[in-house]
């Protein structure tokens, strides 16, 4: 099958998976393949009943909905995101922007080498010392950063060895739960005041950044939606 036309099926059963499983389905689902990744990020996705929350200033309360609607879907998202593009994935990483109401699934292969980057950019190195003083306001300077443009307006950033001791105990402790709506607030805040650095060197407008955790293996996804500048 082209690679249009499974980005096309992948983007109908994202929309009626979620649609199925929250009550809503998103607007748009924007599926990118380009290996070893798979993006997905879709816009106005919120329920009624989820807007009601927010109105009620429990944001956090709707977070932890949908990560443990998503602890029990991922595997089935996974598992026909598989047998689609036929790869066996490595992680699966998810996230949401309750402002914006958008959110994002990356899926990584299980060939997948940080070392090897068929999709690099201008200012690569530059950008990658700024997502490390990031990540030293928030933990610690990651063990590895590496980035991947799969196309002009969607950037992956992958990072691994993150997580410090007392995260690293929190998990430990059964807490990731919250560790992960803490980690999420604070990084995006982080990186919502480096924006101007970012998008000087990204060379393009930072419409959105969506962040996920595997606590396991001790690695991030960023999704980073781009508006290039002409």
């Amino acid at each position: 099958m082209e690679q249009a036309n499974v980005e096309k099926e992948l983007s109908s059963y994202i929309g009626r998976i979620l649609r199925n499983h929250f009550g809503r389905g998103p607007g748009t689902v924007f599926v990118t393949v380009a290996d070893p990744f798979i993006t997905v990020y879709f816009t106005n996705f919120l329920s009624p009943t989820e807007r009601s929350l927010l109105h009620s200033e429990q944001a956090e309360l709707v977070e932890k909905i949908r990560d443990r609607l998503m602890d029990s879907l991922s595997a089935e998202i996974v598992g026909y995101l598989e047998s689609k593009v036929e790869i066996d994935i490595l992680d699966f990483y998810y996230d949401w922007n309750l402002t914006t109401k958008t959110g994002m699934f990356v899926a990584v292969s299980k060939v997948f080498d940080p070392a090897v980057s068929a999709h690099s950019f201008d200012n690569q190195t530059a950008f990658h010392k700024e997502i490390e003083r990031i990540s030293l306001a928030a933990e610690k300077v990651p063990g590895l950063v590496n980035s991947y443009l799969v196309n002009p307006r969607t950037l992956v950033v992958i990072r691994d060895n993150i997580l410090v001791n007392i995260e690293k105990e929190i998990i430990a402790h059964g807490g990731h739960e919250m560790l992960r709506i803490a980690k999420r607030s604070l990084e995006k805040r982080l990186f919502g005041t480096r924006l101007p650095q970012l998008e000087k060197l990204l060379n393009a407008k930072v419409l959105d950044i969506l962040i996920d955790w595997n606590f396991g293996r001790d690695s991030s996804s960023a999704l980073f939606i781009l508006e290039p500048i002409a």
